[in-house]
């Protein structure tokens, strides 16, 4: 922290002080000395009238000069000097010793937006709600427990775009889920694109943005329906997945449906069974992850619970001690004395 080993016995004569962060100006503390006794004395330029007692006059004024410069307390002067450069060096101590958090995933969760997903089969607060409004607040408490994790936000129907890159700005994660609806990547479902494209941003995105190869990698994907749009097969994204080491996690969410009927909503037996489970088991098993089924919403909530506890957050880092700036202090001292040395030599005059 001192920069240089010179500077170790004057860091040792400043209590409180544990090092300078640029110990180097401390070298123009003998400036002022240097220039006094290393420059010509200055002269005067004046008209000068020439007297027969001129060096009687001499030293009349050589002994008065003599003792006023010892009275206007030049010591105020180089005390202020001094600690303005002590300033300059930008003295600092350490801090308590903190262990910052690791990022503990690469997380990446994808959502489907598909047409099903406007069904209004779910209860939230106690009133009916769609699927998609229990699904976002489902994932905006688990966002919330995601501190240390970079996390990406996927949207699929038709097709599968990202809609947030891998980021620790969780809030900017949770604004475009909240600006999710039905509908934005068209009406199907295409599950094997959304892997496929996930798979691609967690290895090191289009973007540039790259991942870090030490941390695990995990997508989260939750559907309501069956793959019926896109060009991957789900199986194969899976084994393309398993190949770059992500974990995907699947959860079938959905349930029995319902049929809207003089503002009352009927349950439709057998609706729920368009979910391809097996597909989702599949993918689940090829890369290590779970396969989750859902049915309203405390369930899907107990089961973000569960991948929470599967994938854990965040783990201690290298303990660090934060530096504290300290120069403050011998500045605004040489101030002071600059003002007080100001102040005396304005006394001496009058």
């Amino acid at each position: 922290m001192n920069g240089a080993g010179w500077i170790d016995p004057l860091v040792s004569l400043l209590p409180g002080i544990d090092g300078f962060a640029w110990p180097a100006l401390l070298l123009a503390l003998p400036l002022p000395w240097l220039a006094r006794w290393l420059l010509p004395p200055r002269r005067g330029t004046g008209a000068a009238l020439a007297v027969p007692f001129g060096a009687r006059l001499a030293r009349v004024q050589g002994g008065t000069a003599v003792a006023t410069r010892g009275g206007h307390a030049p010591w105020l002067a180089w005390c202020a000097w001094v600690l303005l450069c002590v300033a300059a060096a930008r003295p600092q101590i350490l801090g308590e010793a903190v262990q910052p958090p690791q990022a503990g995933r690469e997380l990446m969760l994808a959502l489907d937006l598909s047409g099903s997903m406007s069904e209004p089969d779910m209860q939230l607060g106690g009133r009916p709600v769609d699927r998609l409004t229990a699904a976002k607040a489902v994932l905006a408490d688990f966002l919330d427990r995601r501190a240390g994790d970079r996390v990406g936000l996927l949207v699929f129907g038709r097709r599968a775009y990202v809609l947030t890159p891998l980021t620790l700005d969780r809030e900017t994660v949770r604004q475009q889920l909240v600006d999710s609806v039905v509908g934005l990547a068209g009406q199907e479902t295409a599950i094997g694109d959304a892997i496929g494209l996930a798979v691609k941003r967690l290895r090191g995105g289009a973007d540039g943005s790259a991942t870090d190869p030490d941390q695990p990698r995990v997508l989260v994907l939750l559907t309501d329906g069956v793959n019926t749009a896109g060009l991957l097969d789900p199986l194969k994204a899976a084994e393309l997945a398993a190949d770059a080491g992500v974990r995907v996690h699947t959860i079938a969410f959905g349930g029995e449906g319902s049929l809207s009927l003089f503002g009352f909503q009927l349950p439709m037996p057998g609706a729920g069974d368009e979910i391809d489970e097996d597909t989702l088991r599949g993918i689940a098993e090829a890369t290590g992850g779970r396969f989750f089924r859902a049915r309203d919403t405390a369930e899907l909530a107990g089961i973000y619970a569960e991948i929470d506890r599967l994938e854990p957050v965040e783990r201690p880092g290298e303990a660090v001690r934060p530096r504290i700036e300290r120069y403050a202090w011998p500045l605004g001292g040489a101030l002071a004395l600059a003002l007080l040395a100001f102040a005396w030599a304005r006394r001496r005059r009058a």
